[in-house]
């Protein structure tokens, strides 16, 4: 019998969690002003950019894999899962999770990796940062901001990677609360794709963990990570297609509170994104005494 994932709430007011529960709070403070349109390209394919990315690979194999271990104090459970379903995964697939650390896709990376090298859909904005070729060189995907012909573009190629038989992850929460307990509402992006590609969605979640005495006194360090793998999720091919998509949703943001140790309806926030505000379950003093992420 496997064990029990841990429940714990850090609980804290370090970070300036904004109003809206999709909104980002890091600032980013280059912008390289990339336009992205019908003529960006979303996935690069082009030798220079698949020389760099093969040794952005192997630093973080062989280096930085072994730190976001040790830096997250990181567990993985669940996957026996993956390997039960290596044959659905060949055949392209979509994760979801939690967006509550810098480092998480790095852990999300180091879980995957021996399936499937994943992409993620990141912020515009962070690739018009600083971090822009490190965020590329990692499988980073950016969503086109009020672009039309980016935007159908931008469809275009992920389906592409999804009928190719890559991993795609997805941030449907929107933006990262790092240490945030509460699994915040999703966006339909997440439904669209699986449904537009007929691909499965393989639901993880972050918990946290209480760090010992060192990592806590020492290293200030809130909490540790578990990093929690569920069963793939599939659409309902039963209802009609906006039905289909707002099931889906729900259904994987369910389950995405239930492995972060949370009982959906004890979750502060409905399955669907619209327009919501943060609700104050701790503190309405968020990030008074903050100095940027690190």
């Amino acid at each position: 019998m496997s064990k029990k994932i841990e429940y714990y709430d850090p609980k804290t007011d370090k970070f300036p969690y904004p109003i809206d529960t999709a909104s980002h709070y890091l600032i980013v403070k280059k912008n390289n002003g990339l336009e992205f349109d019908e003529n960006y390209p979303y996935i690069d394919n082009s030798k220079k950019f698949r020389f760099k990315r093969f040794w952005v690979r192997f630093l973080i194999v062989l280096l930085v894999f072994l730190l976001t271990k040790i830096r997250m104090g990181l567990k993985v459970k669940g996957k026996k899962i993956l390997k039960r379903n290596k044959a659905l995964i060949k055949k392209g697939v979509i994760s979801v999770s939690n967006h509550v650390h810098m480092w998480d896709y790095l852990a999300i990376m180091r879980t995957v990796r021996r399936y499937n090298w994943p992409n993620v859909l990141v912020w515009a904005t962070n690739i018009r940062g600083e971090q822009s070729k490190n965020i590329r060189a990692v499988g980073g995907i950016p969503i086109p901001d009020n672009n039309c012909k980016g935007t159908k573009k931008y469809i275009e190629e992920v389906c592409k990677i999804l009928d190719q038989g890559k991993w795609l992850h997805i941030y449907a929460e929107g933006s990262m609360w790092e240490y945030y307990k509460p699994i915040r509402p999703f966006k339909r992006g997440i439904s669209y794709f699986s449904i537009k590609c007929d691909k499965p969605i393989i639901p993880f979640a972050f918990s946290y963990r209480k760090p010992n005495w060192i990592r806590r006194k020492i290293f200030r360090q809130i909490a540790c990570f578990n990093l929690n793998i569920g069963e793939p999720i599939f659409p309902n091919k039963a209802l009609d297609k906006k039905e289909m998509e707002l099931d889906l949703t729900r259904r994987c943001h369910e389950e995405v509170c239930r492995l972060a140790c949370i009982d959906p309806k004890d979750n502060l926030y409905p399955s669907i994104y619209d327009n919501n505000e943060r609700i104050d379950y701790y503190t309405y003093e968020y990030g008074k005494n903050y100095k940027g992420s690190r």
